[in-house]
């Protein structure tokens, strides 16, 4: 299969429109989440080496390394994503001329099912991370590009609510409820930080610009 990432941004957009399902919402939102780190790597690269911000180097240095290793996380999840969609669909092709072979079908079919699970939410995780590295970066970043920072946040939290959705639809196919509950538990945990630190970048930011 080729790599989505290989692709330029044109190209991805039309398949991305295109009547496959792969690359398809998952991707996307992984799309989304690298974008949402790209900003945040700008704020900070435009912070250091600046002597009025010479008190806050070290850390904004830290900050664009997570950016940095948080983008390219979330490009193989682009990839990872698309994958893992055909390797679920093709579960559904296997022979069921049997009981065996029915059995054996509905049991890879749930498995790939946790497989296509996981992607989202490893995607999500690493949105998550985005999110906190640009609420961070908001408040120390350079104040002249602080709304790209904040951009970066709603981008980074947008990102990771679409990725939920994709887990959530895998789950009512793995037939394992003790899997799933304690993976929405993760998930509650996860939107409830997402939801305090969306609220943290945007009063950060309607304090400075208003």
């Amino acid at each position: 299969m080729e790599a989505l990432t290989k692709l330029s941004c044109e190209e991805f957009l039309e398949k991305l429109a295109s009547g496959n399902p792969t690359p398809g919402g998952g991707g996307g939102a992984a799309v989304a989440g690298t974008l949402a780190a790209a900003l945040s790597s700008m704020v900070a690269n435009i912070t250091v080496g600046k002597e009025k911000f010479a008190e806050q180097e070290q850390e904004v240095q830290e900050l664009l390394q997570s950016a940095e290793t948080l983008r390219q996380r979330l490009l193989k999840l682009v990839d990872a994503d698309a994958a893992v969609f055909d390797s679920f669909m093709a579960c559904y092709k296997l022979p069921k001329n049997t009981d065996e072979e029915k059995q054996a079908r509905t049991q890879a079919i749930r498995n790939a099912a946790k497989q296509a699970a996981e992607v989202p939410f490893s995607a999500a995780q690493a949105c998550l991370e985005v999110l906190r590295v640009a609420v961070r970066i908001v408040e120390i970043g350079n104040p002249n590009v602080i709304t790209d920072g904040t951009i970066s946040a709603l981008l980074a939290r947008a990102a990771m609510r679409s990725e939920f959705y994709n887990v959530r639809i895998n789950l009512g196919l793995t037939k394992d409820d003790s899997y799933n509950s304690e993976l929405l538990a993760k998930l509650d945990a996860m939107e409830k930080e997402a939801l305090a630190l969306e609220n943290k970048a945007l009063q950060t930011t309607d304090v400075a610009i208003d």
